[in-house]
């Protein structure tokens, strides 16, 4: 009895992993799992079938596909883990890798082509791929979305505004306005990133900072927002000249991503301010109106320094 409970177990666990596999759903109900077919630098699909001892190849055509049958891809899995480890230029490339993939699946039932697709233009705009975000945004708007990701969407748009605008006023009423209409803390953690650049491009460092530090403490667990947030908060304390608060910073982050190009940008931004203190407001104001006799203005040559002849 306890061999025939085992056996139902084992069939169980072996036909859920059959339900659950990577496979091309036929219209005819047959399956091609993912070890039988590839795809050709043509973007053909080539099917692989075993006859015997020999292997013979078949082009599968599109029209043929019913669907797939694909579980959470490995590629936005492994993708969101490499952003979190600011690793974000190998996130694209993952990303790449899945959407070049997927694309030749686009239209078919269960194909994740639009979910890779939009976390690739997603990955490029939090990595500064300017250009490359705006040549892709006409091809991303004619997809199928879904209502969250028109509101990603949204925030793309208006993440190229910040960049290509000088209205921050604008730009901030309406990603506030945003902020009202979802508690999803992809999109928030989205939205205080722009914030608080906005805020760093005023120059009123006090608010970026705030924003910045809002990601790590309010949307931590949108972890692959989190090493660029701590980096440009440090960065924007060094602004403010809390140089040995940001040294702290900077020093955290390393260690939290080593081997990243964030714990990079960390450690050349901590040797810039090595053994810098602190500078108050009292301080940097009375550094501003303190007036420098020695330096020239800008344009203009050095006076030399008068001196009277010995007698």
């Amino acid at each position: 009895m306890h061999s025939f409970a085992r056996f139902l177990l084992v069939f169980a666990v072996v036909a859920a992993g059959s339900a659950f596999g990577q496979a091309i759903v036929l219209k005819d109900g047959n399956r091609v799992f993912s070890s039988e077919f590839s795809i050709s630098p043509e973007g053909k699909i080539v099917r692989t079938i075993q006859i015997g001892e020999n292997k013979a190849t078949t082009i599968l055509d599109k029209k043929n596909i019913d669907s797939l049958e694909w579980p959470y891809p490995a590629e936005l899995t492994e993708s969101a883990d490499l952003l979190a480890k600011g690793k974000t230029d190998e996130a694209i490339a993952v990303l790449k890798k899945g959407r070049d993939f997927f694309e030749h699946f686009e239209g078919i039932e269960g194909n994740w082509y639009v979910d890779i697709y939009f976390a690739y233009i997603e990955a490029l705009n939090q990595g500064g791929k300017f250009d490359d975000v705006v040549k892709s945004l006409p091809s991303l708007r004619a997809l199928k979305l879904t209502d969250a990701q028109k509101m990603r969407l949204r925030i793309i748009q208006l993440d190229i505004e910040r960049q290509t605008s000088s209205d921050y006023t604008g730009v901030l009423v309406e990603a506030q306005g945003i902020l009202k209409e979802t508690d999803d803390s992809a999109i928030g953690a989205s939205l205080w990133a722009l914030i608080a650049d906005v805020y760093s491009r005023k120059k009123d460092y006090e608010k970026a900072l705030l924003a910045y530090l809002r990601i790590p403490v309010f949307y931590g667990t949108q972890m692959q927002r989190v090493p660029e947030a701590e980096l440009n908060a440090a960065k924007t304390l060094i602004k403010m000249k809390r140089y040995e608060d940001a040294n702290a910073f900077l020093a955290r982050i390393t260690e939290s991503y080593p081997g990243s190009p964030v714990a990079e940008t960390a450690t050349k931004e901590k040797a810039a301010i090595a053994g810098m203190k602190n500078v108050t407001d009292e301080e940097a104001a009375a550094a501003a109106e303190k007036p420098d006799a020695a330096k020239p203005k800008d344009g203009a040559p050095a006076k030399p320094t008068e001196s009277k002849p010995k007698a």
